[in-house]
């Protein structure tokens, strides 16, 4: 076999840091476009905030009433406005970490004395903690203490002894000389704190437990008792015929029992427990005016920036020393940097304003009225590629006067119509929703009636499928959601 040399021309794609750092961009939510925003403020001296002033951005709302020539010669109008002398490209062979910092994400007091607000938070709220508490102000010996502390690190969130009691004792038998009977004592030590119902095993002795603590004259609590402890797989299956007669009362009377154990609270250390609260600032705004919708984006969440001036005027373009080389290359780095926010900015605002045309109808109406639309709709209309669409749509928000929306949320499947057309799923869900918020809650829809009475409506979905967009919703079947009245 003979070895020769043989030129070949191929083409492939390679993405320039610019580029990568555009798409980077695109993906990052609010929260975290702050922060990388905040990082590049630090590392490089040309940026800084502009505090007054236009923002180096293009108009940042669209009425979506407009015609397609007039946006675009707006968006051109505002270009030449806001001229950028972007550099030539930096060569593709260019490593991203060559050229920016590797670090993307830091904590929001990184080097910072002063911590950041979200870190600024009291010792967490938790049952265990809650319940500790209460164990030290209770005068116990050290075995029983030991026992109490074992007991309740076998809590869960809820309140509810996951473990039995034979577990407990056989963890304590090498280091204590203890008996079942003490490992009891204790538990109903625990029981008898707050919350009510806490360190119950099952529903049923958690029930029972918190009618305990009701006042001796509260009306029908030995009947609720005799419930909770006898019936109570009856009540659950909503079978309030056999439990009218194995309790003897009327219909009537059955509701008030009822009625008293629905005031009991199934899980008892659930409100105890605390949970971070997770704060969603909308990326665009959505408002009527004049009867026509508008679509802005939210320029207060992020901070503008400009181009330091001062340090900007001190480069030399003959000097190839390195301080001057290091000052071209920060000033290179902060116009791609606006840029790349620039066309973030451009990108959001023509996805979030083709949204808003397809969808109009739910802004009017509500979500009976949502149009069935998918990624390759909006792609094919903006001349943009889905997974653009996808970047674009991932952990953005839109608030609209129907509330805060993720902009995934407006995209759906859809299920055929005996028109012809299709009718999206967040309609179905909402017909649904509707349907069993009229039914009678003596004889509620099943599931099969809702498949027939959406039918008539032009809506063909199958049992199956209502079923599936019911336990979605989270709403219990036919059988549990029976009631007296």
């Amino acid at each position: 076999m003979k070895t020769s040399l043989q030129l070949r021309t191929s083409q492939h794609l390679t993405m320039t840091p610019q580029l990568q750092q555009a798409i980077r961009l695109l993906q990052l939510s609010t929260i975290e476009l702050q922060m990388e925003i905040q990082q590049v403020l630090d590392s490089n001296m040309m940026l800084e905030q502009d505090e007054g002033g236009e923002p180096e951005q293009p108009e940042q709302y669209t009425d979506i009433d407009k015609s397609r020539e007039e946006e675009e010669e707006s968006v051109a109008a505002v270009a030449q406005e806001n001229p950028e002398d972007i550099p030539e490209e930096l060569p593709v062979d260019s490593a991203w970490d060559d050229i920016y910092d590797g670090s993307v994400f830091t904590s929001l007091d990184g080097g910072n004395d002063t911590p950041a607000f979200e870190n600024q938070r009291s010792v967490e709220a938790s049952l265990r903690n809650h319940l500790l508490w209460q164990l030290n102000l209770t005068q116990l010996g050290e075995k029983d203490r030991m026992i109490a502390t074992a007991i309740i690190d076998a809590l869960d969130d809820d309140g509810y002894l996951g473990v039995g009691l034979n577990d407990i004792l056989e963890s304590m038998k090498n280091d204590l000389d203890i008996e079942a009977d003490e490992v009891e004592a204790v538990l109903h030590l625990i029981q008898a704190m707050d919350p009510p119902g806490v360190a119950a095993r099952d529903l049923r002795e958690c029930l029972l437990l918190q009618l305990a603590q009701c006042e001796p004259d509260t009306p029908w609590l030995a009947q609720a008792q005799e419930l909770a402890a006898n019936h109570l797989q009856l009540l659950a299956a909503h079978d309030f015929h056999q439990l009218q007669r194995r309790l003897k009362v009327t219909e009537d009377e059955l509701q008030q029992i009822t009625a008293l154990i629905q005031t009991m609270n199934p899980r008892p250390g659930a409100h105890i427990q605390e949970t971070r609260t997770e704060y969603i600032v909308p990326d665009v705004y959505v408002r009527k005016e004049r009867g026509a919708w508008k679509v802005e984006l939210n320029t207060d969440a992020l901070p503008r920036l400009k181009i330091n001036t001062d340090y900007a005027s001190m480069i030399r373009r003959a000097d190839n020393s390195t301080d001057n080389v290091s000052l071209r290359t920060h000033l290179q780095e902060a116009r791609w940097f606006i840029k790349s926010l620039q066309s973030r900015n451009e990108t959001l605002l023509r996805v979030a304003t083709c949204i808003v045309e397809r969808q109009r109808a739910f802004l009017e109406y509500g979500e009976e009225a949502m149009k069935p639309l998918i990624l390759h709709d909006i792609a094919g209309t903006l001349g943009l590629h889905e997974s653009t669409i996808s970047r674009v749509t991932t952990r953005k928000f839109m608030h609209t006067p129907r509330g805060i929306f993720e902009l995934k949320y407006f995209f759906s499947s859809h299920v055929a119509t005996d028109q012809g057309d299709f009718c999206s799923s967040i309609a179905i869900r909402a017909f649904i929703k509707k349907l069993i918020g009229e039914e009678s809650r003596r004889k509620p829809l099943s599931d099969n009636k809702i498949a027939e009475m959406l039918s008539r409506q032009g809506i063909l979905v199958a049992r199956r499928t209502v079923a599936k967009y019911r336990e979605a919703m989270a709403i219990p079947p036919s059988n549990e959601r029976k009631r007296l009245v």
